[in-house]
């Protein structure tokens, strides 16, 4: 019997909140992608984002009008469009319903981090993926990067033995930091904080890295650089809404929405269908969330953690070591600072320099080679983009690949850290979600 020469149907994908980070998925959909996939539908809560976006992907990659959808035609956009995976990019806060509705209608999902913002919604996705059956991707893109894989290398090989010991400072300088204090990141209810929002991503990495999962989780995070009364505290005077107003002009940590065309077009132009405004004053009120914190944090194989993030330092980057029975690793990178949606692109590089030693027992210390990377993040964008689009899957012998069960290890020491923060007690994990 002779074999059929048609050729595979491509895969059909629905895109739901189209903010500035969805850029990089829908661009690899209609690129690099397109013979294996479709962008089949967006959806949003605001039709002008997603019509700017439709004019962006005529204008930039030849595209097709792809058909936008509200929100609340979710279901029927599922439906009618015979969408297979639902890529969810929306306010952190709405990550739940979207994962639980789509996996509910027999789609599988990919997610961007955090997965969630708390506990209960936690254990809702949990509980979805357990009775549906579908997948669930968490992309975290940080893991790809070459040498935060280059690190996992090292240690899955056990080059300084058993870690013990994990120190991690991570730093936002006053462009990329002070940017989750003029948008919606500002209000914990959104966002869970930055030690959900941002600290997510270092936290799987540890997880990952460690091979472990967080036991018990302790710290203190405070508001103490952002925000109308710390300002007036250092004697300054910040008397304005938003970075567009005229008496914002010449403060370096006011935004210009007009002076970038993506800002403008995603934003600035859109407002007036949502009131949403990207570019509130980074001292002014209505800020809940902290800019400094710092956790002890014990895992399962007895590794402990210490972390710091600071979201106003004059440089932008972390240093990590790791402290083995046989030695230590340190891994030192400068990132490049940016504004979300100010570039628009996922080809940037988002690394200045990186570098990485081992420092063996009894030894001289070495300097490890990092393989080159292209695109943001290190290099780790397209290589994720890869793993979730491409049409055959490659071998995975690091574990790169991210599941909810890590999208809810990640979480929960974010959760844990803001609820030790509240009550000045060390948190167990279980006590929030029992996890395998």
């Amino acid at each position: 019997m002779k074999k059929s020469s048609a050729a595979p149907s491509r895969k059909r994908y629905a895109l739901v909140g189209t903010g500035s980070r969805s850029l990089m998925f829908s661009q690899a959909l209609l690129t690099t992608y397109r013979e294996s996939a479709v962008l089949a539908a967006l959806c949003d809560v605001n039709p002008r984002r997603m019509a700017y976006y439709n004019n962006l992907f005529r204008a930039d990659f030849g595209a097709e009008e792809v058909p936008a959808y509200a929100a609340a035609d979710f279901e029927a956009m599922v439906k009618k469009e015979k969408i297979d995976t639902v890529i969810v990019t929306t306010i952190d806060r709405t990550h739940h319903d979207y994962i639980i509705r789509a996996m509910e209608l027999g789609c599988d999902v990919i997610t961007e981090k955090p997965m969630t913002t708390d506990a209960e919604k936690c254990r809702a996705i949990l509980a979805a993926v357990e009775r549906t059956g579908r997948s669930l991707r968490v992309t975290f893109n940080y893991r790809y990067a070459p040498a935060r894989t280059k690190v996992k290398e090292l240690l899955q090989a056990g080059t300084i033995g058993e870690v013990k010991s994990v120190h991690f400072e991570w730093l936002l300088d006053t462009c990329h930091g002070a940017d989750y204090f003029r948008r919606w990141h500002r209000d914990k209810k959104n966002s869970g904080g930055l030690m959900v929002h941002k600290s997510t991503h270092h936290f799987d990495l540890v997880n990952w890295w460690l091979g472990s999962s967080p036991e018990t989780v302790f710290g203190f995070g405070n508001l103490g650089f952002y925000g109308r009364i710390n300002a007036e505290a250092r004697g300054e005077t910040h008397r304005y809404v938003r970075g567009t107003s005229p008496e914002a002009k010449g403060d370096p940590f006011a935004l210009d929405l007009s002076g970038d065309p993506n800002l403008k077009g995603l934003y600035l132009d859109a407002e007036k269908e949502d009131a949403y405004l990207r570019d509130q004053n980074v001292f002014g009120d209505g800020i809940n969330i902290e800019d400094t914190m710092n956790l002890v944090v014990r895992y399962r194989s007895g590794a402990q953690l210490s972390y710091s993030l600071t979201a106003y330092s004059p440089w932008e980057g972390y240093r990590i070591a790791f402290n083995g029975t046989k030695g230590r690793i340190e891994l030192d990178e400068l990132e490049k600072s940016y504004i979300s949606a100010g570039s628009g692109a996922i080809g940037a590089s988002a690394a200045h320099s990186q570098k990485i030693t081992v420092f063996p027992q009894w030894e001289k210390p070495r300097e490890v080679a990092i393989p080159k990377a292209e695109g943001g993040h290190g290099g780790g964008d397209l290589l994720l983009l890869d793993d979730l689009f491409a049409a055959e899957k490659k071998a995975d012998p690091f574990g790169l690949r991210a599941g909810h069960l890590d999208g809810a290890r990640s979480i929960l020491t974010g959760i844990a850290a803001n609820k030790a923060f509240e009550t000045g007690l060390p948190i167990c994990i279980n006590s929030l979600v029992t996890l395998p």
